[in-house]
């Protein structure tokens, strides 16, 4: 497994390279199989340059008991090493991952878990008010 150290940022040859990461109140759902992965009102909406949107719940709000870890990371140049979660009795090799020491420029993604939205069923609902209207 890489360091944080060793894994070069891709920043420091795209300065100009887009990972948006947007604070949401909708009541975010993640399913798989009438199972229950995650819900939370304050998800991370990922937008990354290149990628899709991406849904992150914060890891209080995961099943943490559903998943097992996998012997799987992958870096990313623009968020770190990853780290991958299974459900035990899937067919496949991985369902969710997490930045556990991303680089500075996406800090507040640390811990935060997505799901593969190709299998996990994501939803977002309704957002509850934080401001004042006039």
């Amino acid at each position: 497994m890489m360091s944080k150290e060793t894994v070069p940022s891709g920043y420091l040859h795209r300065p100009d390279y887009r990972v948006e990461l947007l604070a949401r109140t909708n009541t975010m759902t993640a399913t798989l199989g009438g199972r229950q992965l995650a819900v939370s009102d304050e998800c991370l909406l990922v937008d990354e340059q290149d990628h899709g949107l991406v849904v992150y719940f914060p890891p209080q709000a995961v099943n943490s008991g559903l998943l097992e870890t996998v012997e799987l990371h992958t870096v990313c140049p623009f968020k770190g090493e990853a780290s991958y979660w299974t459900l035990p009795d899937s067919d496949r090799p991985w369902i969710a991952w997490c930045y556990p020491q991303p680089h500075s420029q996406v800090s507040r993604l640390a811990g935060y878990i997505a799901f593969d939205q190709s299998v996990v069923q994501v939803t977002i609902g309704a957002g509850r008010y934080t401001g004042v209207r006039s």
